[in-house]
């Protein structure tokens, strides 16, 4: 039966630890559970629920949604505990109390440690020799004649005093290494002072040469960034370093004696011994081990951190838009394959030309590319910044009109989406060397709604990528693509059912079924349309319709941000005005000239009424600007071209904790470390660049040998 008063007490506990794990307040909380509780998704909270949560962002709801979990687990963890010891006949109404009212994970595991069921230990074979009444004696430290009480316990079993002290040590061991302040002691002192130490395998060198910078390393673990620490990991998981994460250890046992040690004489001798042999046997290298694993999660965070900042920028990144465009997959050998897409990206034509070595044939390369850019009326070209991209690039930027803007495009994962099942549905007649150009093309058209059609580990943007954890690289990497598509709006009758997927309360499913209504109607002319597809319910249509767009749809407000929840309300502020709906949508000034004040409400606050009006002022802006070319030295097209102090232009490809790696129109990118970003201290390239940024860099070094370009941007201009 449920205490439903002792349950309501702990929720009111959860919400208030929530709360100041979050720091956010209590009510704020509530609501934003209740909210989740009710189906509501983070998106469709942080856009349209921001009285309920005081305007809190996705990231902080995020937050608030695995911190509640996080506290779940741990309640149900506490409960486990509590039965375990329970049934131990073993729970007293301290340790019962002490359990309850903790809220720390590591402190419940240090206070479950002597109950936990673990194989025999060497203190309990011990007390199974009946030893126990000994070592407590020999704890207390008050007689001084240990061999005299040891010889009491002389048996069948126990041949010498010397054998019952030694189990007695055992058991006082095991103890010292259970007692939670022990351990906390130990755990803070890691936290200070705890040292990365790695060495090379013997016979290993060879093997190691890329990790030659760890065959004899050490570092404050403190101090080690991350990307730091997982390549000394991934070194030591292909078997090349030892790696050992330790403290003083004299230093700390006599920090420890303090507690335990209480005067001079044979037993406290021997409880000297048992600390000494409890830390090096039991409490190190526990505690080590949940360094190495505390300091492995935190890399992986930051590092999972990094890539899903990187993802963001390169999802959001400005598109072409509806343009016809001719993309080109560059080769050598294999030649180049040419494919030409109408606005909407639908592949009209492909083909393959040969402007390269063996063949060179550039004049029949240029002759198709000029009569299919006038066939097909031909606005842009998108060319791979693989194999021979810059090569393709010069070719085509010789002749073609200035007025045509040509880009190179970073083609990382177009080879995985190719030989995608996506990919085979949508052209099962083509092979994978048409659709790797295809999605060149659409990359430059919309990069959002071509790239979530990818593995987002496959688009190269990512540091240890992995090595990391890969269930928590998954889920900030599929919340990253569920913010992007939310915060830019989708136009639904041309999406497709992989974009549609990451629509708040959409999913697969209904993102197929979407595509199928739209195949066999034609295109939707207003949002409640949406209502006749098959599986949308009315929740599944309020947490999504917001996201999707129509364009020159039947009501004006379709093609806007403005949920439909709204829309009498923006019809009330029209009529107000004295226009009609579409009229006020129109006009900006007659829109400032609305006293917002005048539509407060219990339901919608200031917040909601102000996003309304930004949308009313833009209807159906895209919110991430368009592409714009980026013009490379025509005088560099390799490695060799290169001279230290040139100044060229680049565009930023990717960033990690330690730099920003530069595109500057040769295979292969390169990096400008952090302390050559700019003249101030920074933490992170992300706090003043962004991925797609075009940047000025100096060469300031050059190793052909290992074909790497060390760049700077300090005082560059």
């Amino acid at each position: 039966m449920v205490d439903y008063q002792e349950s309501e007490k702990m929720d009111a506990k959860v919400i208030e630890k929530l709360s100041q794990r979050v720091g956010v307040s209590s009510r704020i909380v509530k609501n934003v559970l209740q909210l989740l509780d009710d189906g509501a998704t983070v998106p469709f909270i942080a856009r349209y629920r921001k009285e309920q949560t005081g305007s809190l962002d996705e990231v902080q709801i995020s937050d608030i949604k695995s911190e509640y979990k996080a506290l779940q687990d741990l309640i149900k963890r506490k409960e486990y505990v509590l039965s375990v010891i329970k049934d131990q006949d073993k729970l007293t109404p301290q340790l019962e109390s002490q359990i309850k009212e903790t809220w720390d994970a590591t402190l419940l595991e240090d206070l479950y440690l002597p109950y936990k069921p673990k194989r025999k230990t060497r203190a309990m074979k011990a007390k199974e020799l009946g030893l126990e009444p000994l070592a407590k004696q020999i704890m207390a430290q008050r007689q001084h004649d240990v061999y005299r009480m040891a010889d009491r316990y002389i048996g069948d079993d126990v041949a010498t005093a010397d054998a019952a002290i030694a189990g007695a040590q055992d058991i006082i061991a095991e103890w010292i290494s259970e007692n939670p302040k022990t351990r906390e002691s130990v755990r803070k002192a890691y936290q200070r002072k705890a040292v990365l130490t790695a060495k090379i395998n013997k016979g290993k060198e060879a093997d190691a040469m890329k990790y030659r910078d760890y065959f004899n390393y050490e570092e404050k673990l403190s101090k080690c960034p991350s990307h730091r620490l997982l390549a000394i990991r991934r070194a030591e998981d292909e078997g090349l370093l030892r790696v050992r994460i330790t403290i003083d250890a004299d230093e700390t046992i006599d920090w420890l004696s303090r507690f335990y040690i209480k005067g001079e004489g044979e037993a406290s001798d021997i409880v000297a011994e048992a600390l000494r042999d409890a830390y090096k046997r039991l409490i190190s290298p526990s505690i080590e081990t949940e360094f190495r694993l505390s300091s492995k999660m935190a890399a992986d965070q930051e590092a999972i951190q990094v890539f899903a900042n990187n993802l963001k920028q390169l999802l959001l990144a400005s598109p072409l838009g509806e343009k016809r465009v001719l993309a080109l997959d560059p080769g050598y050998r294999t030649g180049c394959k040419l494919v030409c897409l109408d606005e909407s990206g639908k592949l009209l034509h492909n083909t393959t030309i040969y402007p390269h070595p063996p063949k060179n044939d550039k004049n029949d390369a240029r002759y198709t590319i000029e009569h299919l850019m006038d066939q097909y009326q031909v606005e842009a070209v998108a060319i791979g910044n693989g194999t021979a991209g810059r090569e393709t690039y010069d070719f085509v930027r010789s002749f073609v009109a200035e007025d045509v803007e040509v880009y190179l495009v970073n083609e990382a994962g177009a080879s995985i989406y190719s030989a995608s099942e996506v990919a085979r549905e949508e052209f099962p007649d083509h092979d994978i060397t048409v659709r790797g150009a295809v999605s060149i093309g659409r990359r430059l058209m919309d990069p959002l709604a071509e790239l979530v059609k990818i593995d987002p580990k496959s688009i190269g943007v990512g540091q240890y990528q992995h090595d990391v954890n890969q269930v928590m690289l998954r889920d900030s990497l599929t919340e990253t693509v569920e913010q992007c598509v939310n915060a830019v709006g989708i136009n639904v009758n041309t999406a497709s059912a992989s974009l549609l997927t990451f629509v708040s309360g959409l999913g697969p499913g209904l993102a197929q079924n979407i595509v199928k209504y739209r195949d066999e109607h034609g295109p939707y002319t207003q949002r409640r349309d949406l209502l006749d597809v098959s599986r949308m319910g009315s929740k599944a249509y309020e947490q999504s319709v917001g996201f999707l767009r129509i364009r020159e749809g039947a009501h004006p407000l379709d093609n806007t941000g403005v949920h439909p929840e709204r829309y009498e309300l923006v019809e009330t502020m029209a009529r107000d005005m004295g226009v009609d709906l579409a009229a006020f949508i129109a006009d900006t000034k007659l829109q400032r000239q609305v006293k917002l004040s005048q539509y407060v409400s219990d339901e919608v606050g200031m917040p909601t009424l102000k996003d309304i009006m930004k949308e009313l002022a833009q209807p159906g802006l895209d919110p991430r600007g368009t592409a714009q070319e980026v013009a490379f030295d025509k005088n560099i097209s390799s490695i060799d071209d290169l001279e230290v102090d040139m100044v060229l232009n680049g565009v930023v490809t990717n960033m990690t904790n330690f730099g920003a790696f530069v595109d500057i129109g040769i295979k292969g990118d390169g990096l400008v470390h952090i302390s050559q970003i700019t003249n101030r201290f920074i933490k992170n390239p992300a706090e003043v660049l962004q991925l797609g940024q075009e940047v000025k860099v100096k060469v300031i070094d050059l190793d052909l040998k290992r074909q790497r370009v060390n760049l700077s941007m300090k005082g560059v201009k």
